[in-house]
């Protein structure tokens, strides 16, 4: 049965009044939306700041314990290095105390020996640069280090001399660095076969003397090397009087010890019971602010879900009730009054007519 002008423009009346409900019910779920989404970022942001406070405010304090109990263990440790140093000295000094003792009678031998062999060469008139170990190292070698010596000697004389000489001149040739040789060879050398064969010439008997009174204090000093590594090498240290040394050495390990139990014992209370504290403080400060954008924030999404529901059953209702009539492009409250302006115009008897009607004029 067809509807009559009358029922068609009160189901287009009905029809928009439902879709401007529907429009404003859906703007005030979007605007919800925006505000719980706003309010969220701010909860969030919030238990972000208190959990920060929190971490900050810890790691601060327990570094300051680890500076504190830290700078005293350097103090001690200081005290520590100093203290061994003092015994290190006090050890050494006993150590040479010890050497000088055990080793006077050969120090003193050898220094008799050298007497000796002074007054010898005085006696002989031997010039005093023979009794020097360059003098015999050069003309009576007998220990590795003399031969080593009179190696040296000949090196700088024949190579080094000639040759660095050689290679200061403007030109180098063949003939200058042969004449520079022959030079080397007649004068510096020609001058250490004139001392040797006048000293040996002169004072042969007094220069074997003097190489045997130099192998015994060879001799000598190696007894002296013997003894000085093996007083070195000694591990009794009950020689040097060393006991007040290490009982304060003693005294600070122990004071070391103590502050290191005292340092584990004052992080362990902060891990266990400080740290707790700390946070429940900090915690309180946000406590009151959390508590009540928690409670905006709940009651926020309760409303937004009873929104949310009541447009889910406006739009169920439009669908079912005007959408099948009017299809989705006309539940638009403007496009509705365009409609009922037209059937009370006269210029259709029905919403179907109105809808070509409306159609018509735009296209």
């Amino acid at each position: 049965m067809a509807q009559t002008t009358e029922q068609c423009l009160e189901f287009l009346d009905k029809a928009r009044e439902a879709v401007s409900e529907l429009s404003v019910a859906e703007e005030r779920q979007r605007q919800m939306e925006l505000d719980e989404q706003q309010l969220g970022k701010s909860l969030e942001t919030e238990t972000r700041q208190m959990s920060d406070a929190v971490q900050t405010t810890i790691k601060k304090r327990r570094q300051e314990i680890d500076a504190s109990y830290d700078a005293e263990i350097d103090k001690i440790q200081d005290s520590l290095k100093k203290a061994r140093g003092r015994r290190e000295k006090a050890k050494n000094q006993g150590m040479k105390e010890r050497i000088a003792e055990e080793t006077s009678e050969l120090c003193a031998y050898n220094q008799e020996l050298r007497d000796r062999m002074k007054a010898s060469f005085r006696q002989g008139r031997v010039p005093g640069f023979c009794r020097s170990k360059l003098y015999y190292s050069l003309y009576f070698p007998r220990w590795a280090k003399e031969y080593f010596t009179l190696l040296v000697f000949a090196a700088v004389l024949f190579v080094a001399l000639p040759w660095g000489i050689y290679f200061l001149l403007p030109q180098q040739k063949v003939l200058y660095l042969a004449a520079l040789y022959l030079a080397v060879i007649i004068i510096p050398g020609g001058i250490y076969v004139m001392i040797g064969n006048h000293t040996k010439l002169q004072h042969m008997e007094v220069l074997r003397e003097g190489r045997q009174i130099l192998d015994q204090i060879h001799a000598n000093d190696k007894k002296i090397r013997v003894i000085t590594s093996t007083i070195r090498k000694d591990r009794n240290e009950s020689l040097y009087d060393l006991e007040k040394f290490d009982d304060e050495i003693a005294r600070m390990q122990q004071e070391l010890s103590d502050v290191a139990a005292r340092k584990k014992d004052a992080l362990n209370t902060f891990e266990t019971v400080t740290k707790n504290i700390l946070q429940d403080e900090i915690e309180h400060r946000y406590r009151e602010k959390l508590e009540t954008l928690g409670k905006e924030h709940e009651e926020l999404k309760t409303q937004l879900a009873e929104t949310a529901a009541e447009v889910k059953e406006k739009r169920l209702e439009v669908a079912g009730r005007y959408g099948s009539h009017l299809g989705r492009e006309f539940l638009d409250p403007f496009k509705i009054s365009d409609l009922a302006g037209i059937i009370r115009q006269g210029q259709a008897e029905n919403v179907s007519e109105a809808i070509e009607v409306y159609r018509g004029k735009k296209s």
